[in-house]
């Protein structure tokens, strides 16, 4: 048995001159400043000079922060994070904005005045019930981890390995996890499109959807822009990337 020390569900960039077309996506998202306070509109609502927010997904929104620095954590929103944010939210809120440092800290649970994107993961991650993974699920997790890239990986490539059948394992990793197998292996593949194609600027997108797991680049924009809101070339070219989580 395995235990959880990170959430694989989490997506977490750090970006300077960030601004962003009017975009809606599959995942939740948080957003907060790490010095300058920016201005967003949310499903058309303007709001100046804010510290952060965050936001259901199929929200329509936008950034502007040409002068500051900006944590992005985009959350699977049917894992068990995204349902554990689902319960912030009341009835009728799509989105809850924070005006301060303060303000985010007390609803994060995080150390005062912090603005360390990490706190808050950490924050998150332990509002989630102690979880230790069937070594069948944690098999598949390291199968993943070596193999993503794989573009011929099918539900019984991993009923195989470990000797289930593809609906038992289907339910087995849906119950520890809070999501599907196939949301994992594209999340999977995402985040190392995404570190590829924001650490290494000279390779084509092309080459990096091929290498990801993906059938070919409009798959990958297909899948890019469905979860966070835009295409791969939008990272590539608009924003100054400082750090991938």
């Amino acid at each position: 048995m395995t235990k959880q020390y990170n959430n694989p569900f989490i997506l977490a960039l750090k970006a300077r001159n960030l601004t962003v077309e009017v975009h809606r996506h599959s995942a939740y998202q948080i957003v907060l400043s790490n010095d300058t306070p920016f201005n967003s509109t949310i499903n058309g609502t303007l709001y100046e000079s804010i510290h952060g927010f965050l936001i259901k997904p199929h929200i329509p929104h936008f950034c502007v922060a040409e002068k500051g620095t900006l944590n992005v954590l985009n959350i699977e929103p049917y894992s068990n994070i995204g349902l554990e944010l689902a319960s912030r939210f009341k009835e009728d809120q799509g989105n809850i904005v924070f005006d301060s440092p303060p303000e985010t800290n007390s609803f994060f649970q995080t150390p005062k005045d912090s603005l360390d994107v990490t706190k808050v993961v950490d924050a998150l991650l332990s509002k989630l019930p102690s979880n230790n993974y069937d070594e069948r699920v944690t098999k598949i997790v390291e199968y993943i981890k070596v193999n993503y890239f794989r573009s011929d990986i099918t539900p019984q490539t991993f009923a195989d390995i470990v000797f289930l059948s593809p609906s038992r394992l289907a339910s087995l990793f849906k119950q520890q996890t809070g999501s599907s197998l196939s949301k994992y292996l594209l999340w999977t593949r995402l985040r190392q499109a995404i570190y590829i194609t924001l650490s290494d600027k000279d390779k084509s997108l092309t080459d990096i959807a091929y290498d990801t797991g993906f059938y070919d680049l409009p798959q990958l924009n297909k899948y890019m822009y469905e979860m966070f809101g835009m295409p791969p070339t939008a990272l590539k070219h608009n924003s100054d990337l400082i750090q991938v989580y």
